[in-house]
Formats: C-alpha cells, structure tokens, sequence
C-alpha cells in the first residue's frame, strides 16, 4: 500500500464513519473497484486499520466530550440529585445498547469474514442499506413526524432494540450509523437526537474494537514505513471524522424530515455502479 492509498483510504474511514453509509463497505469496495493491490487480510493491514480507528475515536471524543463530562459529572452528583438519576440512565442506556453487538460481534466475526473477501457480497449490503434508510424514512412519515425527546427518555428495551439494530453493522456495506439511526428512529426518535444516540453508541464499539486489533498486534514487529502511513492515516482519519461528525449533526438537526433520504439513495447508486463495475 502506496502513502496516497493509505491517506485516500483514511479520508474514506473519516468521512464514512459518522455518515449512515458504510465505513467498512468503502474499505472493502473502494480497493477493488480501483484496482488497488492492497492485500486487506495480511498482518500489515491490521495496525493500519487499527490506526484509523484511534483516529476516529478521537475526533468523536473531541466531538462528545461535553456530553461525556456531563455524564460523569452527573453521575458522581455534582449537579445534584435529578442529574445524577438521568447520567446514570443514559449511560446504562448506552450500555445496553452497546452488549448486542458486544456478543454477536464476538460470536459470529469469524464465520463473516468471508464477505470481507466477497466485493460483490458487499456492494449487495449497500444496495441493501440505502433501501433500509428509504423505508425507514417512509415509515416514519407514515406515522408522522416525532416530537423532540431527550436520549434519556428512551426505555432500556428501546435502547436494547436499537442495539440489535446495530448488529447489522456486522455485515460490511451495511452501516453501523445508519442501522442504530433506523433503530433510533423507529423508536420514536427525530433525527437530531437518533443521530446524537448513534454516535455516542459508537464509541464504546470503536474503542472495543480497536483494543481487540491493538491485542491481536501484540506481538507484531512493524516497520518503521508501515508506522509512518499508520500514523498519516490516523491523523487524516480523525481531522475527516471530527469535520463530518460536526456536519452530520448539524445536517440530521437542520432537515428533520428528509434526512436520511440523500444516503438511502446515495447507497443504492454507489452499490449497484460497484457491482457493474465488479462485474465488468
């Protein structure tokens, strides 16, 4: 892998990590698709991966620190007793919503690892994600718009659900934001908020899997060239994630009733080119 690969491909990480649009899905495809010799099983590719994931978990850290001190802060009781109740329920909400994929994740990574090597598979996943964002789009003007409602008025089976939701992700090409947006959604949730939940949900899965990737790089020796790209992708992945986390916010805030739709059609055209140009 070329320096201009590794920071093509940390933009891509960047800017699909926050967006419902599947991070892992562009890794997959977007070699591929270019014609890129950029081997995605070898043991150099892991602490690259590894990388960029620090990279977006930073930038969402430096996104949601606020929201973290508030917590914390709240839970220890410094802001009084009804804060302290209402930090303890949204991290336990998050909680909850974080063991679905905690388990499944660990359950069933392996025997999915297939699709990693299937582009075809993977741009089917996409198509497969932009028609999930229509139709939950769809089905929540069926219903009428929700009215705003703080994360912790969420139910413990509201944020179980949702968990499931992200369980999705598992697949390559379907997103791990858009499917716990969809889930958030579907819970009565607006835009704004399900898009706040989705990232605040990331970041406990972002930092298990990137404590997984660093373990399983324990005993690697890695070049002094692989470090440097590592370090490059990093640090262009988190400056892409914390510039698109911010836009995606302020977008699913601005444009309550059509958010997703832009994604859902984005998906299912990038998906179907991909797989003709696969096929091709």
């Amino acid at each position: 892998m070329t320096l201009f690969q590794a920071i093509i491909l940390a933009i891509v990480q960047g800017i699909t990590e926050p967006f419902p649009v599947s991070s892992l899905g562009h890794a997959v495809l977007l070699p591929g698709i270019l014609h890129w010799n950029v081997d995605e099983h070898s043991d150099m590719f892991l602490p690259f991966l590894t990388m960029l994931h620090v990279g977006t978990l930073v930038a969402l850290a430096g996104v949601f620190w606020r929201d973290w001190m508030a917590i914390l802060r709240g839970m220890l009781g410094l802001h009084g007793r009804y804060n302290q109740l209402e930090s303890i329920r949204i991290f336990g909400l998050l909680v909850i919503a974080t063991i679905p994929a905690v388990i499944f994740g660990g359950l069933f990574e392996h025997r999915l690892r297939a699709i990693f090597g299937a582009p075809l598979a993977v741009a089917g996943f996409l198509v497969l994600n932009g028609l999930l964002l229509l139709v939950t789009e769809w089905l929540r003007r069926q219903r009428g718009q929700a009215d705003h409602r703080p994360i912790s008025s969420l139910s413990p089976k509201d944020a179980l659900v949702i968990g499931f939701w992200q369980c999705l992700a598992l697949f390559p090409g379907l997103s791990r934001s858009g499917a716990t947006m969809n889930g958030g959604l579907l819970r009565g949730l607006d835009h704004g908020t399900a898009a706040r939940f989705s990232l605040l949900m990331a970041q406990p899965v972002v930092l298990a899997a990137t404590a997984k990737e660093a373990w399983q790089m324990r005993h690697m020796t890695i070049s002094h060239d692989v470090m440097f790209q590592c370090v490059v992708g990093a640090v262009v992945a988190g400056v892409t994630a914390l510039i698109c986390s911010l836009l995606m916010l302020r977008f699913f805030r601005n444009h309550d009733d059509w958010a997703l739709k832009p994604f859902g059609i984005y998906c299912i055209a990038a998906g179907l080119l991909a797989g003709v140009l696969i096929v091709l």
